[in-house]
């Protein structure tokens, strides 16, 4: 059986599908601008309906507790969504002017709403007879097909700065600022934040060239999510400002990652969860470090943040009380770092392309096992790779570093990945 355009969107969807291969793409995008404005026309009766019905409730609507609930009660509907509808309905009677644009379908459900809850609203210092003319403003950004959210909002927000009073926007009240940090049940943090424009804007700016997709050498585009690029650029945020800004001091220190750790712990890891004790065995015993703030720290990323750090070194008695303590030195100091940079050009891992400012210095040969501070005994990994020679499951000793008589690291990689073990340069090349 054929299909015809005019039966597209009149007519039912089931067994369709088998069926649109008959249309031609001119034919399918027409069909779906005409079921788009279908949907808006359907949209504002169905507002149209539901208010009227509001203002002369029957038995049913009454048992419902309102036309909202009835509606979710008798669709697919919720009924927060029941209760929007039937609040749309009864905030357009007012304005007869969006009214007429929302029924005409040159305006979106949440538009319309953007633009009543602003004139039920205006701001304090707003003359009445400028709503008119705010309104013909409001409805030319819903308007059309190039009308966005972010452009309602934006002569909204414009509208609120114009006509200023002595309150302070909400946008830009700071007092309503907050920031809530939390530690759950599996060690992890969540964070919740709800920030005035200006901070929000610095923030954002701050994370823009932090969060941009970044293919791979080979093209390959980033498979991060933009969530997920988000927390990677909040989190190399953070480490750039606890490595170079000017913050201060806690405690009479710099802020800064706190990691304590028994020194035999972090020199060779002991299985200590199946090792059997003489005594008791309290948690301060188990081979772990302990943040300050948010307690264990497994082995493995203790010993890859002791790759590039401030060592302190304090000795303690049989009941852990100090006795000595040294102060802190770098580990990779400035000019090593100014070196290593200038030598591996950013990751020296190969195929990464990741930059020299969103690099450690790895010790070769681990610092807790004698390994020394010097060239010939550091290279510049990433984060991602570095963590796949300190702990990354499946890979920990796997992939061997040496440096080679042209003075630059060379990567031996396992043999399931080459079983020859051809030793592989650097990657620097191509950041030259």
């Amino acid at each position: 059986m054929s299909v015809l355009l005019s039966d597209v969107v009149s007519g039912s969807a089931v067994g369709l599908r088998g069926r649109l291969w008959q249309l031609t793409a001119a034919e399918l995008r027409a069909a779906a601008i005409e079921a788009s404005a279908e949907i808006l026309r359907l949209e504002a009766v169905r507002v149209a309906v539901v208010d009227e019905l509001s203002m002369r409730p029957d038995d049913q609507v009454i048992a419902n507790r309102g036309v909202g609930p009835w509606l979710a009660a008798n669709t697919m509907l919720q009924v927060r969504d029941g209760k929007k509808i039937a609040a749309l309905g009864a905030a357009l009677r007012p304005f007869p002017a969006v009214a007429a644009r929302f029924d005409v379908g040159d305006c979106s459900f949440d538009h319309a709403v953007l633009i009543v809850t602003f004139c039920e609203s205006p701001p304090k210092g707003m003359p009445e007879e400028a709503l008119p003319r705010c309104i013909d403003l409001l409805l030319a950004a819903a308007s059309g097909v190039e009308a966005t959210t972010t452009k309602v909002r934006h002569v909204i927000a414009t509208l609120e700065r114009v006509f200023e009073s002595d309150e302070i926007p909400p946008a830009e009240d700071v007092d309503r600022n907050e920031l809530r940090i939390a530690s759950t049940l599996n060690g992890r943090v969540v964070v919740r934040g709800d920030f005035d424009a200006l901070t929000g804007e610095m923030l954002l700016s701050a994370l823009s060239n932090l969060t941009m997709p970044t293919p791979a050498p080979d093209g390959t585009p980033d498979a991060r999510s933009a969530a997920k690029r988000t927390a990677d650029g909040f989190t190399e945020l953070i480490r750039r400002y606890l490595d170079c800004a000017k913050a201060g001091t806690d405690g009479g220190q710099r802020p800064h990652v706190n990691v304590h750790i028994n020194a035999r712990d972090l020199a060779e890891h002991r299985d200590c969860a199946a090792t059997p004790t003489d005594g008791e065995e309290s948690p301060s015993d188990l081979d772990v470090g302990h943040m300050p703030w948010l307690g264990p720290l497994s082995v493995s990323q203790t010993r890859l943040l002791g790759c590039d750090c401030f060592l302190s070194t304090v000795l303690l008695d049989d009941h852990g009380a100090p006795l000595d303590a040294k102060p802190g030195k770098r580990l990779v100091n400035a000019e090593q770092r100014v070196a290593l940079i200038a030598r591996d050009k950013g990751c020296a891992f190969p195929g990464c392309s990741c930059v020299p400012a969103w690099t450690d210095a790895h010790h070769i040969r681990h610092w807790a096992n004698g390994g020394p501070t010097v060239m010939n005994n550091l290279v510049l990994l990433c984060r991602s790779h570095h963590r796949l020679m300190h702990r990354k499951s499946g890979f920990v000793g796997k992939w061997d570093i040496r440096i080679g008589v042209d003075n630059k690291p060379w990567f031996i990689p396992p043999p399931s990945i080459d079983p020859g073990q051809q030793p592989r340069p650097a990657n620097t090349t191509f950041k030259t």
